[in-house]
């Protein structure tokens, strides 16, 4: 699994011009799965994702995580994340997972990231062609992927 995380002060995405999830404050995640991703990958990546400490305490310092805010999640999916540019100017989406197998595992990280967190985690449309909106917060921008657990 491959994730880029923005922290952001809102993020949202619609589909057809409809709002499918929405946040203030909190981290917006575009979550690529692979072809070779299991359960065990998504586990990692939300364990890992909510104790990630990239919010400010009360003196400034990024030291708390989402579980130590009242932050929002917003999970979109993105399987281009996984694309090769190895070879020529067309990316090659071989990498990623087929959508019977990556539904699955997305929505998997979903709930387990709702029930961890204990509140509701807003969401894409898997499999839609979205517009997602936000307001990167410092910016703080990282990438996560669940094959380089170093």
């Amino acid at each position: 699994m491959r994730a880029v995380l923005q922290r952001v002060s809102a993020a949202r995405v619609t589909v057809g011009g409809e709002e499918t999830g929405a946040i203030g404050p909190g981290l917006l995640i575009l979550l690529g799965v692979a072809a070779e991703d299991t359960v065990d990958d998504a586990n990692w990546m939300v364990g890992r994702i909510l104790a990630l400490r990239v919010f400010a305490d009360e003196v400034g310092r990024l030291d708390c995580s989402l579980t130590d805010t009242d932050g929002g999640l917003l999970v979109v999916s993105q399987f281009t994340l996984l694309a090769s540019l190895r070879k020529g100017t067309r990316p090659s989406f071989h990498p990623a997972a087929c959508p019977e197998v990556a539904r699955p595992l997305y929505e998997h990280f979903c709930a387990l990231a709702a029930e961890r967190l204990c509140r509701p985690v807003a969401t894409g449309r898997f499999g839609a062609d979205m517009e997602v909106s936000s307001v990167n917060a410092g910016p703080v921008t990282l990438v996560l992927d669940s094959r380089r657990r170093d």
